[in-house]
């Protein structure tokens, strides 16, 4: 059973720091692209971040770059997303994403991350 279950959001203030976590089961993890999307309210959903199998990573929110990392431990099967000096504008339901070497896609539930004072 493929399971991605995030973690790790909440409120915070602007200018605060989060690190999502997406724990992965059920799949080839290592062999695997991995992705954070989020959705803001009323927005269409969007790519944030991703990590390829074999380490190298883009940040595809121009807003984000400079300040969100993604990262991920292969021997923890999990996936991160570090968000350094949040903005309200980052206010979304963050959700993981994985792709694997056969095409198959899978997704986490969500997890929501408000900046707000």
């Amino acid at each position: 059973q493929v399971q991605l279950v995030e973690s790790g959001g909440g409120l915070v203030q602007p200018g605060g720091s989060l690190r999502l976590s997406c724990a992965a089961s059920g799949f080839r993890f290592a062999d695997s692209a991995m992705s954070w999307y989020r959705q803001a309210p009323g927005k269409e959903r969007e790519l944030v971040a991703t990590i390829s199998s074999t380490g190298s990573s883009t940040i595809d929110v121009t807003s984000a770059k400079g300040r969100f990392t993604i990262s991920r431990d292969n021997a923890k099967n999990t996936v991160y997303l570090q968000m350094l000096s949040l903005k309200p504008e980052d206010t979304a339901v963050y959700s993981c994403n994985a792709r694997t070497l056969w095409g198959f896609v899978y997704w986490g539930q969500g997890t929501q991350v408000t900046v707000s004072s």
